[in-house]
């Protein structure tokens, strides 16, 4: 009520609209219907422009920074049951107004974006842009010789794509390297560490994700932190998403790794782009045939497809890595090759397995009967420890909703000595593995390191845990996250948590 003064009620009154605009997350729909009840037209120009803007945010819900126009008409006509000419003068409108964007491409199609959408991918490229051309003052005068000190160093011979990808990282200031697994980006990583740090320079590893940027630790030997962490970026929620002016800490670093660079959305990379000094190094490193980034835009695929920046993809699956069925069937299927029916040497081969059913309950019976016991007895592999159960959805007998509650009866059943603490529909129960499913910068945590204890906050979307305990005397339970830190949630903060015994392929992604 405050943005609209003493006259907040009326102005309400007569533009219902209003509150699509400034309450983040409110259903169009619902403001629509209550509106329509009290007597405004169908053809009001207040309900088509926020009808527009609502379609557009709710596209970039799906990843979208922009949608067609043609398509936009045609959508808006059929929900707004509106003609052709009411939505076209109000694109013309809200263009006016400075809130979209209609952009005519070289084919003559037109597309439209919400305003902050459109800002947000020319910053991106303009900034791009000026650090790629800008002076490569990072660049190293011996790099070949150097790069076989580390080849000897390491123990490793870099094929000839990898030595390429080195050199165009030496040569430009933003490259692109892509392959899929096994095809040796860690190795280039870990080259790439070792020779800017015997040059006195500084690399900084960092990945979108909690989980991703700890493998890079454990790959690399050098720590890497989550893009979050290294910009220091404070509570950015939701409704506040659209604001792509935050002040953001500079990034101390001569070379800048981004790893996992598929799941950077267009905000996370604008971010990144405002704490990049002029002449630093920034390399993006990924599997361009990995799902797209949760947020809106495509950044990876986008850049690659630009032809603007220095690009290298390695294509050679290594020795080592050919020994993984998982590997080789994952590059078969990019090459629309399939893996069912293949024959396998059962004594060497025997990390893939494809079970085929077609009914669900019998899906169900191999998912329960695997994660329980047939993995554990085959090759000692702990459902804890070495094992995640991925679904494309999460409704149905086969999503996470249902799935969670059957794999938690299966390893984790009721008992006297574990206790439990309900939720909504959800059973918290002692042992159950769990996941964080929204930013929180602000729960505590701790965690041993070497005998001393360290201190710190922030619990991010999809870190993965164990519930430790539960005290429902002191109305806390506490989880044990797989980076050995632990944190306590007041059972007011349990919708930050959900059973994770089996998730979405998506959220695996955030992992």
């Amino acid at each position: 009520m405050i943005l609209f003064g003493k006259d907040a009620v009326q102005k309400i009154d007569e533009n219902p609209y209003v509150l699509v605009d400034i309450v983040y997350g409110i259903d169009f729909n619902k403001i629509d219907k209550i509106a329509l009840e009290i007597g405004i037209p169908k053809d009001n120009d207040f309900r088509i422009k926020s009808g527009i803007k609502y379609a557009l945010l709710t596209a970039s819900y799906n990843g979208n920074t922009c949608v067609l126009k043609e398509n936009l008409i045609t959508y808006l006509t059929q929900v707004l049951d509106v003609g052709r000419e009411e939505v076209e003068n109000n694109l013309i409108n809200l263009k006016v107004e400075d809130e979209i964007v209609i952009e005519k491409r070289d084919d003559d199609i037109e597309w439209v974006y919400l305003y902050p959408f459109y800002k947000l991918e020319t910053n991106i490229l303009d900034k791009l842009i000026k650090l790629n051309n800008f002076k490569n003052l990072k660049y190293i005068k011996n790099f070949k010789r150097d790069l076989k000190i580390q080849e000897e160093k390491l123990d490793i011979i870099l094929s000839e794509k990898q030595f390429e990808a080195l050199e165009q990282i030496n040569d430009n200031n933003v490259c692109i390297i892509t392959g899929g697994p096994g095809t040796g980006k860690t190795t280039i990583i870990k080259c790439l560490v070792e020779i800017y740090k015997a040059n006195g320079k500084k690399v900084v590893l960092c990945a979108p994700t909690g989980r991703a940027a700890k493998r890079m630790t454990e790959t690399t030997g050098e720590e890497a932190k989550t893009i979050h962490r290294l910009l220091e970026i404070g509570k950015i929620e939701d409704d506040k998403l659209h604001n792509i002016d935050i002040n953001l800490t500079p990034i101390d670093g001569d070379v800048i790794v981004i790893d996992e660079a598929s799941m950077v959305d267009s905000f996370l990379m604008n971010y990144i782009l405002k704490g990049i000094y002029l002449g630093s190094k920034l390399v993006l490193v990924g599997d361009s045939n990995q799902l797209p980034s949760v947020g809106p835009g495509s950044i990876l695929k986008d850049l690659i497809d630009s032809e603007k920046f220095a690009y290298v993809s390695l294509n050679k699956i290594f020795r080592q890595a050919a020994k993984s069925k998982i590997i080789v069937n994952s590059h078969d299927v990019n090459n629309g090759i399939s893996f069912i029916g293949k024959k396998y040497d059962e004594e060497k081969e025997n990390d893939f397995f494809y079970v085929n059913e077609a009914v669900q309950e019998k899906m169900l019976a191999q998912v329960i009967s695997l994660s329980k016991d047939r993995l554990a007895n085959y090759g000692n592999f702990n459902f804890y420890d070495n094992i995640q159960v991925l679904t494309p959805t999460k409704k149905g007998m086969l999503g996470t909703k249902e799935l969670n509650n059957y794999l938690q009866e299966a390893l984790n059943p009721k008992s006297e000595d574990k206790a439990e603490k309900q939720y909504g529909n959800i059973i918290f129960r002692e042992g159950d593995r769990v996941m964080q499913i929204k930013n929180n910068y602000d729960i505590p945590w701790q965690k041993e390191n070497n005998g001393e204890i360290e201190y710190g906050a922030g619990i991010f979307n999809g870190e993965l845990g164990i519930i430790k305990s539960i005290d429902n005397y002191e109305k806390i339970l506490k989880v044990e996250f797989d980076d050995q830190k632990t944190a306590d949630y007041a059972f007011s903060e349990l919708d930050e948590l959900e059973l994770a015994y089996s998730i979405t392929i998506h959220k695996a992604q955030r992992k």
